[in-house]
């Protein structure tokens, strides 16, 4: 089968990926495993680290400490890739490198492994961008900090990195810091099918795709394959896009997020027109600035599992604003957010739900179907009412949910299928309860 998409040159923005033949809203673009990938610190001992599945009592790595399995086919089949990097970590125990550093490592041993080969790629290694030139002296420093640590880290495997690198690796990345920079700029976050995430991966010839606010793909994953989906019909020769970022964002914050990451300036349509804008900053500064100002304490909290002192800092906020700002605001829907993110910790079920189903109706406008963002948040509030015996509800918000999942996850995901499956729970149970 012919490839959906090619390599060009975008204007304006340097290289890019285009359509070559008509592609239907919620088909498969491309799929790729990725040329290297690993399972996120803070995730380490949920997740497993060869099929990235979330378990409970997950078999531990005797040498490392850290490597964690579902059972003993995924540790045996994990094991060519985890030995080098397994008497790397245990080198540096007690310490334990940052996500960035093992995905430069884990790529390193996988170039420098005859049975791995980016020769299908359509982006080498070398072609991507580090961004150095355009970095500030502080960013620079802080990875050349990570740089140094790569060094120390992969030291006992690959003593000289330049020299044994040099038949292997492309020549900007026999240096530590241009490696860094070319890791931390083009990799992918490793998401669940609830959007989750779970780990890094590079892939590097969807490392093409060119940012848009209102893009015309998604990226979805099974396990560490990264699934790209067209979310609207696109023209043969049309550009293929994604979004870089969280886009619940008024445009300012957008373009700030975008060049400190990525060091450029968004100029998609979305952002010109600043159309949401008006929407997402409504009501007066006056009013919806203290729930902006205290948005960085509450993720603080919220990073911190503090749930209890969550909860209660944003259900006084909200109450203290009350109908002055509207629901619309994107400072009072992250905090109507984290307060249902801490009452389902809590157990709150009822104001947990109360919650949700407040987002609804504003995820719809600011996220346009079908939005993968959109259907998790219907699938959140669905569980919810589930739960407190809201059947009816419960399965009209699953049915929405399903709507839009079936487009961006595609018919053979997991997601897809747990969603039909609590839909014939839901009707199993009107039956049996309408039976009575």
């Amino acid at each position: 089968m012919p490839p959906k998409l090619k390599r060009f040159v975008s204007p304006g923005k340097g290289n890019g990926l285009r359509a070559t033949v008509r592609i239907r809203r919620g088909e498969l673009v491309y799929s790729a495993e990725p040329l290297a990938c690993c399972v996120s610190n803070k995730l380490s001992r949920d997740v497993c680290h060869h099929c990235f599945s979330r378990r409970e009592n997950l078999l531990r790595c005797s040498q490392c400490k850290m490597a964690r399995y579902c059972n003993t086919t995924c540790q045996k089949q994990a094991w060519c890739g985890h030995k080098t990097e397994c008497k790397c970590l245990k080198s540096l125990r007690p310490r334990v490198p940052t996500d960035s550093v093992r995905l430069a490592a884990r790529l390193i041993f996988a170039l420098l492994s005859p049975s791995k080969s980016s020769s299908e790629e359509l982006y080498t290694l070398e072609e991507h961008e580090s961004h150095l030139s355009s970095m500030s002296e502080n960013k620079k420093q802080g990875l050349s900090q990570l740089a140094s640590m790569l060094e120390l880290y992969v030291q006992q495997e690959v003593p000289d990195l330049a020299q044994e690198g040099a038949s292997a690796l492309p020549p900007s990345c026999r240096d530590p810091l241009s490696l860094i920079a070319k890791v931390t700029c083009n990799c992918f976050t490793i998401s669940d099918g609830e959007l989750q995430e779970i780990g890094v991966g590079l892939y590097p010839s969807l490392s093409l795709l060119n940012h848009d606010c209102w893009p015309n793909c998604v990226m979805v994953f099974v396990g560490t394959k990264l699934q790209l989906r067209a979310v609207r019909d696109i023209n043969p020769e049309e550009e293929l896009t994604i979004s870089y970022i969280e886009t619940l964002s008024s445009t300012e914050e957008r373009r700030r997020q975008l060049e400190d990451q990525y060091h450029f300036t968004c100029r998609c349509q979305h952002c010109d027109s600043q159309d949401k804008d008006g929407l997402m900053l409504s009501g007066h500064k006056s009013t919806w600035d203290p729930l902006k100002e205290a948005l960085p304490r509450l993720e603080g909290l919220k990073a911190e599992s503090d749930w209890q002192a969550l909860l209660e800092g944003c259900s006084h906020l909200l109450s203290t604003v009350g109908c002055d700002v509207s629901d619309e605001n994107v400072y009072k829907l992250r905090m109507t957010d984290m307060a249902a993110d801490a009452c389902i910790h809590l157990g709150h079920w009822e104001e947990a739900v109360g919650y949700g189903e407040k987002t609804l109706p504003v995820y719809s406008q600011y996220y346009p179907d079908p939005h993968p963002v959109h259907g998790v948040q219907l699938v959140r509030v669905a569980k919810l009412q589930h739960y407190l015996e809201r059947i009816e509800d419960a399965l009209d918000t699953f049915k929405q949910a399903y709507r839009i999942i079936k487009l961006t996850h595609g018919d053979d995901h997991p997601m897809t299928a747990r969603l039909l499956m609590k839909m014939e729970e839901c009707r199993a149970e009107m039956v049996q309860f309408n039976s009575r």
